[in-house]
């Protein structure tokens, strides 16, 4: 089922298609037990088998495959999917006729390469068609002659010969041996081979550019190593995309000695590269392993292939393993964790008998990751080589690269451009895998093989270095001459280890992880000249945040008379000071500015901008911060910004002395036995929280017995005022009737009695009423309801005709349960959750924002939503919980896009309180009863079944229409994020499409009281009766509470044209109401004198029916709208009736 939902390419799906037919062609792999169907008019039809065939026992290799399942896997299931997944991503028989095919006429072709007079290295004249050299040629002198010549072999190396070729991107890798007489044996140095190897590569291109057999041609590099670039050949015709053929220039074998290439020594002078003489000469080892790596892929393929040789799932395994390099953006461009050193890790797990040959493709997959989480192959490299000769020590590779894995020649790094960061990151992805990988909980093949990881998704915070040409002045500060003559001049490369050394420095236990993107391998067309360093998309570098200290504003230092403080200051610059704390010590300190929450999320920024101006010379209009672009669209206040953490606060604050109070009142007949929040500013989920008011009372006319302020007829709407809901439970007691409206009249005295109590006490404003009692307190209107545990059971019993008592559920009871019983646990719960996860309610807020601006807060309620978020947080595999609002709000999207809703309940094990029974138990229960269970099930420990959140909407067309547009939300907003050429503008996700409507109902903004909270608020403002300044604790007329003339309107709308259509609103400061009308409301009824409403009578022969009067419909939304409606816009070139 799982792969189904594999978002494949449309070259994977014709590579489907081709599987399918090669299968056909081939016929059956694997014999079947019992009788062989019977074909019969080209269809296959069932045998009869005998008694015994039919109870013949399993054979040995079946119970071999029951015990394998049942030991290794969770399930079956889990087995079937991995088998599944090998053969989507091995290549068909026909596709490997085609690259066989093409490898032969592109051997033949090479085998023709004319061959030339030789000249001087720098002379490219003989080069025509307007060919360019693949090579960034500075310095431009370059010593040595060079001619022509046909390659003297052609070799497939790679993946291919090995079998471990996986979709998509298919790369077959031939290496062309250049002829001895080509090259020199001084060629070493100054990069006179990697030039000659390009000019090479070059006259093969102009060669190649005239024969109809081979398509498109481009110049790429080796995992971005510009040393080593290298030869792209498609295919003609329809086959051009369906792979690549990469041709590298090697020297013949032997040409070379490895030991010259040692990392220790220098092959590049300091006099060539700057004109200027030197007495030392700095190694060169980057650039010595990128010659060596040309020297050594015959020898490599020869060692792969032996080994696989005796390992039946080697192929297998590397393919697992490519998928999950792949999922996690970790397998292309500079310094990657290539599928070469993936086969080359299992090679050398299987050669230091870490894993057993006779392994499956599960087990290699699993152990690979089990070491690369627990060897750190920073501080203690692993070679592949068996003895050590003459060969480098690990102690000398580890002094010249941040990671080391030697091959088995001894002499090449093959980790070579990995830096540490880069490997933490392979280690941390791995690490993480395992511990969701026996997690019964967690469905592990998708979160393992099919989940993508991008960056912007996986790292809490992210920035980009933007003009990279600043990184030569970076260069130049950080004084890096050696380490740019060793990376020929690239100032990317160079920087990039220093740049990370110094922010891992500087953000210390800040962050969990850093990260950074690995610079794609550049494509040009072979008439382009080389691109230049800094011709790539930005570095892009992720922060994994460490949420209990990320957003600290004090780094604190060593004391003033410590060793330590002179480096401390230098790290820091002017920012360093001293400082003395209340402990009595004084030492040095940076102090950042941040006053609210969202302001101190972005401590990071300052502390980045400022070392990387400090150090590096990087100007802060280089550095393009995606941390907080999201939080603008829930942004309140003006002149100190906030996200709504510290109004929630104050709600939360206000609420706790409000119960205190409660459960200390003295006089009533029965004990208060709980006090319960209900409200989402109670959770941090709120969307806008309620901030506490200071009235003008002269904006409001007054209630003439209770002197209550009501809203004035001429002025705009008053400022909305949401009441907090308390559910105040009282004891149990026999003297509780057991007639539903007699308990209702009870509570209402109880409201009356709270009200006096709380007026007496405490000098609250109140307002009983039969259904609850709202109090004034702290400029915040809180909305009491007493509740009785055994009401929702009383609203169940009924007593028949012949005495009987009945018990039967009815919406009455479960309204009122959920109200008094539900939603308060649910409360208390992710209030909690909040407490863990700092981020949480702001990623709720994002969230709900986004639900109530594209139109949909009726279709996921409050508590759905939050909900939602609250999975992302409980089971975030395969990522961590979400650190920052940011990535939580796009991990909400991908999570509604992506869930297979149809086949899937929803777990949300809020406080871990379900086991592995559990979700089994869940799980089943779905299965069975699904037709009838809502088309959103999310289940919790306290409704494993019923899904009572979600029982009443969304309905499937909604749900579906949901799916869609978070799709297309998650598809604009993160490239949006990550590229700085597209329009920044994030409040366009929030922006519904109102195409697909019938109708829209244009309100007036004065009489929306939430105009302030819209997407695009507008720049008139209206006054709604508040004024600035200390809010009174106590006393004062009761406002106008829960006064939404929108809220009432649509109500009334629903009320009366609910049958005829559907209405949809942004609750959120929306000023318009869109309208789609139900598609079966306009088939023709026979004429009935009670079905007239909104309807008129059409007659056709002898017949009356009647249809919707549309036009008197739009009339009476206008009339029941008077004073709100500004305006009904039909669009009749929707209307379909």
């Amino acid at each position: 089922m799982e792969l189904k939902r594999m978002k494949a390419t449309a070259e994977e799906q014709m590579e489907q298609s081709e599987s399918k037919h090669d299968e056909e062609d081939e016929g059956p792999t694997r014999a079947k037990r019992g009788k062989p169907e019977v074909v019969q008019d080209g269809f296959l039809r069932p045998v009869k088998l005998s008694r015994g065939d039919l109870y013949k026992p399993p054979t040995a290799d079946e119970l071999n495959q029951l015990k394998e399942a049942e030991s290794l896997f969770h399930c079956s299931l889990l087995k079937m999917q991995m088998e599944e997944l090998l053969k989507e991503v091995s290549l068909s028989e026909r596709r490997k006729k085609l690259i066989d095919s093409f490898v032969q006429s592109v051997t033949e072709q090479l085998q023709t390469v004319p061959q030339t007079s030789e000249m001087e290295l720098s002379d490219l004249s003989w080069l025509s068609g307007g060919v360019k050299v693949p090579f960034v040629l500075v310095p431009k002198a370059a010593k040595g002659k060079f001619h022509m010549a046909p390659p003297i072999s052609v070799t497939i190396i790679g993946s291919y010969p090995l079998g471990t070729c996986t979709k998509p991107g298919i790369s077959v890798d031939l290496a062309v041996a250049i002829p001895a007489d080509v090259l020199h044996p001084k060629d070493a140095l100054n990069q006179r081979y990697p030039r000659k190897r390009a000019i090479y590569l070059a006259g093969l291109a102009q060669h190649l550019a005239a024969s109809p057999a081979i398509g498109a041609m481009r110049y790429s590099c080796l995992h971005g190593n510009r040393l080593r670039p290298i030869l792209l050949l498609s295919p003609p015709g329809k086959d051009s995309s369906s792979f690549t053929l990469r041709l590298h220039a090697c020297p013949p074998p032997g040409f070379f000695k490895p030991s010259r290439f040692h990392p220790q020594r220098n092959n590049i002078r300091t006099d060539w590269y700057t004109g200027l003489g030197s007495s030392h000469e700095p190694p060169t080892p980057h650039y010595n392993s990128s010659v060596l790596g040309d020297m050594l892929p015959r020898a490599h393929l020869q060692f792969l292939t032996a080994v696989s040789s005796q390992c039946a799932a080697f192929a297998e395994g590397v393919a697992l393993l490519k998928v999950w390099l792949r999922q996690r953006e970790l397998d292309q461009g500079v310094g990657c964790f290539s599928g070469f050193l993936g086969s080359m890790l299992l090679a050398y797990l299987l050669s230091c008998h870490r894993v057993s040959n006779t392994m499956t493709a599960y087990q290699l997959l699993r152990n690979s990751l089990h070491f690369l989480a627990f060897n750190d192959l920073t501080e203690n490299g692993i070679t592949l080589a068996k003895g050590p000769d003459s060969t480098p020590s690990l102690a000398e590779f580890h002094t010249a690269f941040q990671v080391v894995f030697v091959d088995p020649s001894g002499h090449l790094n093959m980790c070579a451009d990995m830096t540490a960061c880069t490997y933490k990151q392979v280690q941390h992805e791995a690490s993480l895998s395992l511990q969701f990988w026996d997690d019964p909980t967690v469905d592990g093949f998708h979160a393992l093989l099919m989940t993508p990881k991008p960056m912007i998704r996986t790292s809490d915070h992210v920035f980009q270095l933007c003009e990279l040409v600043k990184l030569q002045s970076c260069c130049k500060k950080l004084n890096l001459l050696s380490e740019l003559m060793d990376h020929s001049g690239n100032y990317v490369l160079t920087a990039l280890p220093f740049i990370l050394s110094l922010l891992q420095r500087g953000l210390g236990q800040r962050v969990r992880l850093l990260t950074h993107s690995l610079t794609p391998d550049p494509e040009v067309s072979i008439l382009l000249d080389a691109p230049k360093y800094n011709a790539q998309p930005p570095l892009s570098f992720g922060l994994l945040l460490n949420p209990e200290q990320a957003a600290s504003v004090l780094e604190r230092g060593p004391p003033a008379d410590s060793p330590k403080a002179e480096e401390f200051r230098q790290l820091w610059g002017s920012r360093s000071e001293l400082r003395r704390f209340q402990d009595g010590d004084i030492t040095e300190a940076v102090v950042w500015e941040g006053e609210t929450t969202c302001q101190k999320r972005l401590v990071p920024r300052q502390l980045i901008t400022h070392l990387l101006q400090l150090h590096a010379d990087i100007p802060e209009s280089c550095v393009r911060y995606i941390g907080g672009m999201l939080d603008d669209v829930i942004k309140v206040g003006r002149e100190v910004c906030s996200t709504g953490e510290e109004e929630s606060l104050k709600v939360v604050q206000s609420y706790d002395d409000l119960s205190r109070k409660l459960w200390r009142l003295e006089g009533l007949p029965l004990s208060i036995t709980s006090v319960q929040g209900a409200h989402p500013a109670l959770r941090y989920t709120q969307v806008f929280p309620p901030v506490p008011l200071k009235l003008d009372y002269s904006f409001f006319d007054r209630e003439k017995l209770s002197r209550s302020l009501v809203p004035h007829e001429v002025k705009p709407c008053p400022v909305y005022i949401t009441p907090v809901k308390v559910i105040c439970h009282m004891e149990g007691s026999g003297k509780w009737p057991h007639d539903r409206v007699a308990i209702r009249h009870i509570k209402a005295a109880f409201h009356i009695s709270l009200g006096e109590l709380l007026t007496q006490h405490h000098h609250y404003t109140c307002q009983p009423s039969p259904t609850h009692l709202d109090v004034w307190k702290d400029g915040l209107v809180f909305r009491i309801q007493v509740a009785y545990h055994r009401e929702p059971q009383v609203l169940r019993e009924s007593v028949s005709p012949e005495g009987l008592l009945i018990v039967r559920d009815n919406a009455e009871a479960q309204a009122l349960e959920m109200a008094t019983m539900q939603r308060p646990l649910l409360t208390s719960t992710l209030h909690g959750l909040q407490q863990l996860h700092p981020c949480f309610g702001a990623v709720c807020r994002l969230a709900k924002r986004w639900l109530g601006a594209q139109l949909f807060s009726d279709d996921i309620t409050e508590d759905t939503a939050d909900l939602l978020v609250a999975s992302l947080f409980l089971q975030p595999a395969p990522f961590t919980p979400p650190g920052s609002p940011q990535v939580g709000f796009l991990r909400f999207l991908h999570l509604l896009s992506s869930f297979d809703w149809r086949n899937n309940p929803l777990v949300v094990n809020l406080n871990s309180q379900l086991t592995a029974a559990d979700y089994t138990e869940i799980k089943n229960d779905f299965i069975a009863s699904r037709e009838s269970l809502p088309v959103m099930f999310m289940a919790t420990p306290n409704d494993k079944k019923v899904s009572i959140w979600t029982k009443q909407a969304p309905t499937v067309q909604m749900l579906q229409r949901v799916v869609m547009v978070a799709a297309e939300s998650l598809k604009i907003l993160e490239p949006q994020l990550m590229d700085s050429s597209q329009i920044q503008d994030v409040r366009v996700v929030m922006r519904p499409p109102l195409d697909p409507y019938d109708v829209l109902i244009h309100l007036s903004p004065k009489q929306v009281p939430l105009l302030s909270q819209a997407v695009d608020p507008p720049h008139a403002t209206f006054s709604r009766g508040i004024l600035a300044g200390r809010v009174a604790n106590t006393g004062g007329a009761l406002p106008v509470i829960d006064f939404n003339p929108v809220t009432h309107y649509l109500a009334e709308l629903r009320d009366a044209f609910g049958d005829l259509a559907l209405f949809f609103y942004d609750p959120y400061g929306g000023t318009v109401i869109a309208v789609l009308w139900k598609p079966k409301a306009f088939s023709p009824l026979p004429f009935k004198t009670s079905q007239m409403v909104a309807r008129r009578v059409e007659v056709s022969g002898e017949e009356a029916h009647t249809v919707p009067n549309v036009e008197a419909v739009l009339e009476d939304f206008r009339v029941m709208g008077q004073g709100l409606v500004k305006s009904v816009e039909p669009r009749m070139e929707r209307w379909v009736v």
